[in-house]
């Protein structure tokens, strides 16, 4: 029931057919995730080492391409007086803050030369993704994770909506890019707010790993989406005021 197209994530040492970089859709490299997921005109992406040129600085690190700049501690806290004159987005309390939550996120390893974003419905069956992406309102993503959560156990740590940019939970997270992403786990998000401007209102983003998703595929014909689907998208619904 998405409106939008899922999307695979891996990596590869060539650029696929007709992909384009990702910052030439724009600098934003979730914003242009976004635009694949939502337009079908939107061409498979990718990013790389040689094709950094007119990106955010945060992603080229986030995507493990360089290591964290000096001056990001400061910027995503309070900001420093020689960084952007001060500019801050106030996202953490310190730069200690930053500092600590960098350590226990761990070193960020992309998952080939080049980072492929690319429409499920495209990709060619001998490629090894390494996480799905999708996009919905939050109806079609809490019905996702119900699915998620059929076989397991623990309720708590299957789906995580940890910190970090959008980039992060669109890729880094749920492709297991970061050192010390905990296995099995979906990432919900994202909950970074700077994504507001651009990032629809009623809508969410739902990262899962590659061994998730089959899991989820195996799991429809037994779970309420298939035996109950009335529940899952009701044909009658109560109206409460507000």
């Amino acid at each position: 029931m998405l409106e939008s197209e899922p999307l695979a994530i891996y990596g590869s040492l060539e650029i696929p057919d007709g992909a384009v970089p990702i910052c030439s859709v724009d600098r934003c490299v979730a914003k242009g995730i976004f635009s694949s997921a939502v337009n079908k005109e939107t061409p498979a992406l990718y990013i790389g080492k040689d094709s950094l040129k007119g990106c955010c600085p945060g992603v080229m690190s986030w995507l493990g391409f360089v290591e964290p700049f000096k001056f990001i501690k400061y910027f995503v806290s309070t900001g420093h007086e020689k960084f952007r004159g001060g500019e801050a987005e106030y996202l953490k309390a310190s730069p200690e803050h930053v500092e600590e939550t960098q350590k226990l996120i761990g070193k960020i390893t992309p998952p080939g030369k080049y980072t492929i974003i690319q429409k499920c419905s495209t990709v060619e069956n001998n490629v090894d993704i390494k996480s799905v992406l999708c996009m919905g309102k939050g109806e079609q993503i809490r019905n996702l994770s119900s699915l998620i959560h059929f076989r397991t156990t623990c309720p708590f740590d299957a789906i995580s909506m940890p910190f970090g940019p959008v980039c992060a939970t669109f890729i880094t997270y749920p492709a297991g890019l970061a050192e010390n992403t905990p296995k099995e786990t979906a990432f919900i998000g994202p909950a970074d707010p700077t994504g507001n401007i651009w990032f629809p209102e009623d809508y969410m983003a739902l990262g899962i790993p590659i061994d998730m998703v089959e899991k989820m595929h195996e799991d429809l014909e037994k779970s309420f989406i298939i035996k109950r689907p009335n529940v899952a998208y009701p044909n009658v619904r109560e109206n409460i005021r507000i």
